[in-house]
Formats: C-alpha cells, sequence, structure tokens
C-alpha cells in the first residue's frame, strides 16, 4: 500500500511551488541514489527500468528488461532507505502481458509505490507508436492508464513529449505534467548534441505548459530532458517559462555520479608519493 496519499503529496509539491521553490523529481535507480537524492531535499523519487542501464554505464535504454516487472522489482530497494518522500514507479501501459491496465496499476499500488509516470512510453517514436496503435497497444493506453489511477485517487505524473500526448495525458487528470525536451545531454553516455537548443527547448516546454493548462488549469507542469540538464540550465528555464520544477533522470543519477567519481579519482591520483615510499 501507498504510503502518501495523492492529496499529501500534491499538498507537499503546492506549498513548494508557494514558497518559491521548486519541485524537483529524481530518477533513482537504486539505493544509495535515492536516499542520496532525498537527502538533497527531492520532492519525489521517481524508480525508472531505464535507470539500470544509467548504472551500467550505459546509454538510457528500455530494451534491456521487462520494464514493469523490473520496476516493481527495484520498490524494496528504495523504499527501505527514502521514508519521508513520495515513490513513484515508471509503468508501461503498452505492455502486452499487461492487457488489463486496472491490473497494472493494482500491481504498482499494492506494491507500495505513491504513483505512476507514464514511462516508458511510445509518446516520443511516432512510427513505433503508429505500429503498436494497430494492435491496440498504442499512446491512447498512456491516457486510459492515467485515467484508472485518477479514478482511484492514485497520484500520476506524466511525461510529454508531443502536443498529442500532452494534451491528452492532461485531459485524463493527470497531477503534473512533465513536457519533454528530448534525450538529456552531458556526460559520459548522454547525448552529444541536443535535437534543441536551450532558447528551442523553452519555447517547447512552455507551448506544452500552455496546452496542458487549457486542459486543467491546476496542472502542475515540470521540465526535463534535451539541453536542460544542470541547474544553471534550470535557473534559464524558470525564467523563460512558466515550469514549476523539474525531472532530473540521467541529471540526477548518471552524471552527477560520474562527475563525482572522476574528480574524486583524479583528486587521488594527483598526490605525489614521498620519496621513502
Amino acid at each position: 500500500m501507498p504510503r502518501f496519499t495523492r492529496t499529501q503529496i500534491l499538498d507537499r509539491l503546492r506549498e513548494q511551488i508557494a514558497a518559491g521553490k521548486p519541485v524537483i523529481g529524481a530518477g533513482s535507480s537504486s539505493g544509495l541514489i535515492a536516499s542520496s537524492a532525498a537527502a538533497g531535499g527531492a520532492d519525489i523519487i521517481i524508480v525508472y527500468n531505464t535507470g539500470r542501464t544509467r548504472l551500467m554505464g550505459l546509454p538510457t535504454s528500455h530494451l534491456l528488461n521487462h520494464a514493469n516487472p523490473t520496476t516493481l522489482a527495484m520498490y524494496s530497494e528504495i523504499s527501505n532507505v527514502v521514508a519521508d518522500c513520495p515513490i513513484v514507479g515508471g509503468a508501461e501501459a503498452q505492455d502486452p502481458t499487461y492487457l488489463d491496465l486496472h491490473r497494472l496499476v493494482d500491481d504498482y499500488y499494492e506494491t507500495g509505490y505513491d504513483g505512476l509516470i507514464n514511462f516508458p512510453t511510445v509518446g516520443p517514436d511516432p512510427v513505433r507508436g503508429a505500429d503498436r496503435a494497430s494492435v491496440g497497444l498504442g499512446l491512447r493506453r498512456d491516457f486510459e492508464m492515467v485515467k484508472i489511477a485518477r479514478d482511484r485517487d492514485y497520484f500520476t505524473i506524466c511525461y510529454g513529449y508531443t502536443e498529442e500526448q500532452t494534451i491528452g495525458l492532461a485531459a485524463a487528470g493527470c497531477d503534473v505534467i512533465v513536457p519533454h525536451a528530448g534525450w538529456t545531454t552531458g556526460g559520459l553516455a548522454g547525448a552529444g548534441v541536443s535535437a534543441m537548443t536551450l532558447e528551442a527547448s523553452a519555447e517547447h516546454v512552455q507551448n506544452l505548459i500552455q496546452l496542458a493548462r487549457k486542459e486543467n488549469p491546476d496542472i502542475i507542469c515540470l521540465s526535463h530532458g534535451g539541453p536542460i540538464s544542470s541547474p544553471d540550465d534550470t535557473g534559464y528555464l524558470y525564467t523563460h517559462t512558466d515550469s514549476q520544477g523539474f525531472l532530473g533522470a540521467s541529471s540526477a543519477e548518471r552524471i552527477p555520479v560520474e562527475r563525482a567519481v572522476i574528480d574524486t579519482v583524479t583528486a587521488f591520483k594527483s598526490r605525489r608519493l614521498t620519496a621513502d615510499a
């Protein structure tokens, strides 16, 4: 059973916004990352199956494991060390082993996750999305999953890659929309070049925020991805968009770890041996 209700989570997030603080979601695929993110003040811990590939030193990929069983199995490790922060699980609505989306939502709820995020999803890939829609596993299942969760008063935070996806998710009742600006740049395994500049990503994010708020004026709006990968980048984002926070995955659990380990080992290596060593 979840430890936080939907109302409790929303109250916590709106309290941060009212205080002028950004809402921060931190992708966390191990207990160490999750406990560190919570200690740093994260408002939501997000658990993705793709985080397993990040921890392997690989580019983010959902193709190396079965998303839903992997994410469900990760809960106990994360919840064991995170007590006072909501934990949200990445649920793949297009999973053909979960044709009954009520069962999918039930499994996340009963495992203990405090909410869902629609990931992996077919949203960023129109070709794959069209192919899967032809066999009943397309984008509309994201909307159906969110509606089921909302009817159960279960918290949802959702990625919106496109206008269609963003509008559909907001209309289905998602609590937090996260306009997605593409593959995160930076670090050893990130995208070398973003498809969008920081300026273009801000325009993209703002457009999706406006579309979401037409459907639901009370929706909380964050952002994620592309060239938005550092605190300085989010500073630009908050100045040029109505985003109320940031959700970091690679930028929360991969890039900081890479940087910290590189800097630490470099510092150890820089010390000189004494003459009689």
